[in-house]
């Protein structure tokens, strides 16, 4: 195993730790707290993505109340030395895992409309939650019966440190789209509007922020200019990719001296979309990190996104139950080559379905965000409708869910989530 080069402790806050600080915002001048040689393994342990703001009990209203602002604790940054702007760092997972008897469970959560939404916010607009038990890399939970599975485990959030430029870029242009959906909120195609719904985009904030090992004016800029980390960019980021599991290999362009690469947002396992927002199944753990370099390579292989391999360590699924969607909305109106529309259409009746073997509509969302469900743009270019498909792996269930075996579950009641009908609390 190893050497462990960030501890965290499950049972303090993240601004407590006992080691060094996680990190929540990313700038430039982050501080590394992890030296790494090209060629070194290194183990990180990182706390789950709100801090430990939800628990292992049955309340729902701790998803309600998550202060968004708290939250995507990231362990390092890691200095790789000899990294310089322009090269690709290869970052290898070679192992991720719970951290045993310190924290064993994980959670999901269906955000309500006011504290994040998710994309099906509009037919879920109450908050939920389900705790899950993680054993080793298989989890079931006491809240979604007759699921048992190995999960695709991999970090949510993995990336390097932007320059002062790109850094500009991304709260520029945000903002712009900020301003833009303010002045016509019918510019945003589909999403909804009013004050009280969830924003287009997230821009730099002081509430909330926390910079790491940085002090005084650094950490004051970071405060301020710190771009969020909710979303994908082009360093990586919160890019919620369930196939970069165990043993994948993903390059990340450098764009800052000694990369200072940073990771968190464990999930024991996701759907493709992570579509209920709290969709994974999400955890503290570790991982485990092999750090290379590539000289030169953002120019050498002509990108400036991160680009992966991705493991072969399983799950290994083959059966799969695949539902269709197109792009026409749920009240009839066409739109064209929508591929979110039609992914949207295609959850909804791989919801539906799942409900006739017994499951509650929560029930069945929360088993598209966490099981490895299969995500697919399957057409983009016959006029007017995109298809999208979404395939169930069949060995996620204790049982048949085959159209074969609808018949045989008449009358089946599998309980529910716990779920508030509160949720302005």
């Amino acid at each position: 195993m190893p050497d462990v080069h960030f501890e965290v402790d499950t049972d303090e806050p993240p601004d407590e730790q006992p080691g060094a600080n996680p990190f929540n915002r990313w700038h430039p001048e982050i501080e590394p707290v992890v030296t790494a040689e090209p060629g070194e393994t290194v183990r990180l342990e990182c706390l789950d993505w709100t801090g430990g703001q939800i628990r292992d009990n049955d309340n729902a209203n701790e998803v309600r109340d998550v202060d968004l602002n708290q939250v995507h604790y990231l362990s390092g940054p890691v200095e790789v030395e000899g990294a310089e702007p322009g090269d690709l760092l290869k970052v290898t997972l070679l192992d991720i895992g719970p951290l045993n008897e310190r924290s064993e469970y994980g959670f999901t959560g269906i955000f309500s409309q006011q504290n994040g939404g998710g994309f099906l916010t509009d037919h879920f607009p109450d908050a939920s939650k389900a705790i899950w038990d993680i054993d080793g890399t298989y989890v079931s939970s006491r809240h979604i019966p007759n699921v048992r599975y190995e999960g695709m485990i991999h970090p949510g959030l993995i990336g390097t440190a932007p320059s002062e430029e790109l850094l500009e870029e991304w709260t520029t242009r945000e903002q712009e789209l900020i301003d833009r959906h303010r002045e016509d909120p019918e510019s945003i195609p589909d999403h909804p509007t009013g004050e009280s719904e969830p924003p287009v985009a997230n821009p730099p904030t002081e509430d909330g922020a926390l910079p790491g090992e940085a002090t005084g004016d650094a950490a004051d800029r970071i405060a301020r200019e710190g771009a969020r980390t909710v979303p994908p960019r082009e360093h990586g980021g919160n890019c919620d990719i369930k196939d970069l599991s165990l043993g994948s290999t993903i390059y990340f362009p450098v764009f800052v001296e000694g990369g200072k690469f940073g990771i968190g947002d464990i999930h024991a396992s996701q759907g493709d979309g992570e579509i209920t927002f709290c969709g994974a199944i999400e955890m503290a753990g570790y991982v485990d990190l092999q750090f290379e370099l590539v000289d030169d390579g953002m120019e050498k292989f002509g990108i400036d996104h991160p680009i992966f391999e991705p493991g072969h360590r399983g799950p290994n699924f083959s059966d799969y139950v695949v539902f269709e969607g197109y792009s026409v909305t749920e009240d009839g109106e066409q739109k064209y080559i929508d591929s979110h529309v039609a992914y949207r259409r295609a959850a909804l009746e791989a919801i539906s379905y799942l409900t006739k073997f017994g499951y509650t509509r929560e029930q069945a969302y929360m088993i598209l965000g966490t099981a490895p469900i299969e995500g697919k743009q399957s057409g983009v270019v016959d006029i007017p409708n995109a298809c999208s498909t979404l395939g169930i792996p069949k060995d996620v269930f204790e049982f048949d869910i085959s159209p074969d075996s609808l018949g045989e579950f008449d009358g089946e009641d599998f309980g529910q989530v716990p779920i508030t009908d509160d949720p302005l609390g």
